[in-house]
């Protein structure tokens, strides 16, 4: 009897490590990801893809608000957001990413 354990290994670190999972159509458990999901998510981003973007500034601070709120406390992410020059964090973003923190 072997004894699992959840131990990250490359290929579920790092950012690609989604997009590599769903280009193979497996998920990280080595169980097959269902048609009607993977129909379903290359449906929503090619949408997305075609989507007008409002420019590479904003697209980067979203995503920094996005992925930091999940590692950086509230009032670093802020200091870290004006430090570079973006826009503070706005009242709906803290309520949406810190307010069940």
């Amino acid at each position: 009897m072997s004894t699992e354990t959840n131990i990250p290994t490359s290929s579920t670190l790092g950012a690609d490590a989604i997009d590599e999972a769903i280009a193979k159509g497996i998920d990280f458990d080595g169980s097959p990801i269902p048609g009607e999901k993977l129909e379903l998510y290359h449906k929503v981003m090619g949408l997305e893809a075609g989507r007008q973007r409002s420019g590479v500034s904003n697209t980067m601070r979203s995503r920094i608000v996005r992925i930091g709120a999940k590692h950086i406390p509230q009032e670093e992410l802020n200091q870290m957001l004006n430090d570079a020059g973006f826009a503070p964090l706005k009242e709906k973003e803290v309520a949406f990413y810190y307010s069940g923190k």
